[in-house]
């Protein structure tokens, strides 16, 4: 690659106005990066298809963090590792001085979500394992490629600044970052540039259509006896489990629109002829703001209470994990949605294009394969006044699902989360088809696009400190004028390092098998002898929104 002078871009910078010349330097330096990223096209493949295999659950990340920190560290990056008392959480840095730039994405996956890449229908790897049903085995791969591309462009021009690298523990669990947050992370951070798989390329600003939510479980204690010779003598904390789940079913009716709640029963006894002593279930209450998340999460004690009272048992709670809702810095996302529009989506070939309508089939939705075009950047959506005119007064509210604790850091630091194409359109999320791309074509082509932009937008924040100053004026002046940022951990609670620990002992010797080798094999594809793309035939005539 040509050598571009950045500190000749530096000490030229007032000349903008009068000569253009230094945006023409500009462009030249990202074309430089993307010249690098290109070159680490391998490099990304076998990060992709290696943390893939690996398939890891919440909080049991070993292999996943070992691999990737290893990575960094090779690299000339510091390790920190067992951040915030997780094991598997890291932050790997290098540099030194302003700006900080943190770089953030998943790293763990779903239940019972393994799948073969590659194949257009549900065939696991192996039955009932977990596996990434997400694509979290995309987005550390893409800021590695994204800084080491940024470090050498540093190192060539003695650019002053801090690179950070860090995992998403237990996303899926929502269980980590809110941690993160009360450790300090953050507390020199300048901006935050997070990376979430998606199915094209784009970024938004201002509050999303996410809620937060609470993680909650709630463990009752009653007295065992024999179930069928003296039941009188026993006290069934399963009993006190179900009551509570049907007191909360019965309220769902009287929470506004925005709320969703599910739950799942942890632990409902040993045996039918042993009245359970012990049972809990795990809820998560999700709601648009702090106050209404707390509201709910008081509603869930009072029907614990209200359970054990019918039932003569007691009850503690523990809280797993929680989220704010996200709120994203327009500046960088404005400055993000340039290099988006630099780099443009991959080009899909007609074996990528083939995998994505064949799953579409699969799924029985539109089959409209790969998408070939960038959404424009649209405002954050007008909220809806949901009141209905005779509900809490407040008006017009989000009605949004899912939760991402990237939320919390974007109240604590200016944040943005870049999408980038590695996923097809059309999976229901959380789930074996949402994994079918992710150690594919489409999955590595995505990366590069993504680290590309990524790299670009760090760049901007390196030679731009008003980029800066801005992100830092929208935080406080627009952000954070009205609302305040209040964790929702308490101070004794602490990450539940435990969650999924059965799961992957259960696993983790058979996944271990088919681990990715690339010594031998050039693909995970290859290794496993798939041939690419594997699908059912198309039909003669196009499947119903299928265009001719």
């Amino acid at each position: 690659m040509r050598k571009i002078s950045l500190s000749l871009l530096l000490a030229a910078a007032g000349a903008v106005a009068q000569t253009g010349a230094v945006p023409d330097k500009e462009a030249a330096v990202k074309a430089d990066l993307a010249g690098q990223i290109d070159a680490m096209k391998k490099q990304a493949q076998v990060m992709v298809d290696s943390v893939f295999s690996f398939g890891e659950l919440g909080f049991q990340e070993f292999e996943t963090s070992q691999y990737l920190s290893g990575i960094l560290e090779k690299a000339g990056f510091h390790i920190a590792r067992g951040i915030a008392g997780i094991p598997t959480a890291w932050v790997a840095s290098w540099g030194e001085g302003k700006p900080v730039i943190s770089l953030g994405s998943d790293i763990d996956d779903i239940p019972r979500a393994s799948q073969k890449p590659g194949v257009g229908w549900h065939e696991p790897l192996i039955e009932g394992a977990p596996g990434h049903g997400e694509g979290h085995n995309s987005g550390v791969p893409l800021n590695i490629i994204a800084a080491l591309a940024v470090k050498k462009v540093m190192e060539r021009e003695h650019l002053k600044g801090t690179i950070r690298l860090w995992p998403g523990v237990a996303e899926e669990e929502i269980g980590a970052k809110a941690f993160f947050v009360r450790a300090g992370m953050f507390q020199d951070v300048d901006v935050c540039l997070f990376a979430h798989v998606a199915n094209n390329l784009g970024v938004s600003w201002g509050p999303t259509t996410q809620n937060g939510v609470v993680s909650v479980e709630y463990l009752f204690k009653g007295e065992s006896a024999h179930a069928a010779g003296a039941p009188w003598r026993g006290r069934s904390a399963l009993d006190a489990v179900e009551l509570m789940d049907v007191g909360w079913n019965f309220r769902r009716e009287h929470l506004r629109l925005a709320q969703r709640s599910h739950y799942v029963i942890t632990n409902g006894g040993d045996q039918p002829n042993v009245v359970p002593p012990d049972a809990s279930v795990w809820y998560y209450f999700r709601e648009a703001d702090y106050d209404h998340i707390m509201d709910m999460w008081r509603i869930g004690n009072n029907m614990a209470k209200a359970a054990t009272l019918m039932t003569d048992t007691a009850y503690t709670s523990r809280l797993l994990g929680s989220a704010w809702p996200g709120y994203f810095s327009k500046p960088i996302a404005e400055a993000m949605n340039e290099n988006i529009k630099r780099v443009g989506l991959p080009q899909w070939s007609e074996d990528d294009q083939a995998l994505a309508k064949g799953l579409q089939r699969e799924l029985k939705v539109e089959v409209r394969g790969l998408n070939t075009k960038i959404p424009e950047m649209r405002p954050p959506r007008v909220q809806q006044d949901n009141s209905g005119g005779d509900g809490d007064g407040q008006g017009a509210m989000p009605t949004g699902g899912g939760s991402d604790d990237i939320g919390d850091v974007s109240w604590n630091v200016p944040t943005v989360t870049l999408r980038y194409p590695s996923n097809i359109p059309g999976g229901p999320g959380h789930n074996w088809a949402n994994g079918v791309s992710m150690a594919t074509p489409i999955a590595h082509k995505g990366v590069i696009a993504g680290a590309k932009v990524q790299a670009m937008t760090m760049l901007d924040i390196l030679l731009h400190p008003e980029l800066v100053k801005n992100a830092w004026d929208y935080f406080h002046d627009v952000q954070t004028k009205d609302m305040k940022y209040q964790s929702f951990i308490r101070a004794g609670d602490q990450p539940a390092i435990w969650l999924n620990k059965k799961t992957m002992e259960e696993y983790r010797p058979r996944m271990k098998a088919l681990y990715y080798d690339p010594s031998k094999y050039d693909t995970y594809l290859e290794q496993l002898g798939i041939k690419y793309p594997t699908v059912h035939p198309a039909p003669a005539s196009p499947a119903p929104g299928e265009a001719k």
